[in-house]
């Protein structure tokens, strides 16, 4: 089966894990993925991530986290930029999610980050996505 928007497939199987209240989740390897999902943790939005390989295919392997009441910090998770319609943006325009409550991941040409941080070192990039 081959994917043409991994990153839309990542996303949807993160989405659709939190609606099932499911602890984890595990998608094709790949070092776009773990990117977004050291991104997540950072943030605060995920409780860990690991890659393992199992039935001898790599898999990017999310913990899911929940609040007390079983609520997650995830409410939305966006694709913006797709195969199809690609979004970049320079440095002065990146958009800011839930005036600055949520955040969108960018891929610039110093790798992926959010966008707090490309607009702090002045860098443009594609708009991945946006996470609230």
């Amino acid at each position: 089966m081959s994917l043409t928007d991994p990153v839309a497939d990542f996303l949807t199987r993160v989405r659709n894990a939190i609606n099932a209240r499911h602890q984890k989740v595990d998608v094709p390897l790949s070092k776009l993925k773990v990117e977004i999902a050291r991104i997540l943790k950072d943030e605060g939005y995920i409780a860990n991530y690991k890659s393992t390989e199992e039935e001898g295919r790599k898999v990017l392997r999310v913990y899911l986290k929940y609040t007390a009441d079983s609520s997650s910090p995830i409410s939305q998770l966006k694709r913006i930029s797709r195969p199809g319609c690609r979004v970049y943006v320079g440095h002065s325009e990146i958009p800011r999610v839930l005036g600055g409550l949520g955040i969108n991941i960018l891929t610039t040409p110093k790798g992926v980050m959010t966008g707090r941080q490309a607009r702090k070192e002045k860098l443009g990039g594609e708009v991945l996505c946006e996470v609230c």
